[in-house]
């Protein structure tokens, strides 16, 4: 079962000192990671107990040669039309993944939309707003963080708009 922990003041991932540092309440759960599990997000969710819908997973896509976060439930998949759109752009396509880890400094299954090595331009599907608190990766596999989508959206600068597929 997931361990919870409040706050970290140290020692934590970028994701979780960038946290505390903004001074917003969220939680952290760690569980052991699965390398054989097909899915990194739906592991999440098991592990955690909680549904796949309030679980967000954070994806990284090229938009008109810019690359952009998309966070998106893992019940789900990421509209990539609807991303460009929501930046502005006319094409996206999903980032390769060792450019993705390089510009955020974390690893595939581990990416966090907080505390990235660069802040890259981020967007948070609507559907977390229906949501008292949501959980994303915490910076590293099997760690994850809960935290209003509010919070989230303030501390990642993320535009809300439509961007899943349920």
């Amino acid at each position: 079962m997931a361990k919870k922990q409040k706050k970290q003041q140290s020692g934590g991932t970028p994701a979780t000192v960038a946290l505390a540092a903004a001074g917003v309440g969220f939680t952290v759960h760690a569980y052991d990671h699965d390398p054989a599990h097909p899915s990194y997000g739906e592991e999440a969710a098991e592990a955690m107990g909680v549904s796949p819908d309030r679980v967000f997973k954070t994806l990284v896509a090229d938009v008109d040669g810019a690359l952009t976060v998309a966070v998106v439930p893992v019940s789900g998949s990421l509209d990539l039309k609807a991303l460009a759109a929501a930046v502005g752009g006319k094409r996206a396509t999903m980032a390769d993944p060792a450019l993705a880890e390089r510009t955020t400094g974390y690893v595939r299954g581990g990416i966090s939309p907080l505390g990235q090595r660069k802040q890259l331009p981020t967007v948070l599907d609507e559907s977390a707003e229906a949501h008292e608190t949501i959980c994303v990766s915490a910076g590293r596999r099997g760690l994850e963080v809960e935290l209003a989508p509010a919070d989230l959206a303030q501390l990642t600068n993320a535009v809300p708009a439509p961007i899943g597929r349920g």
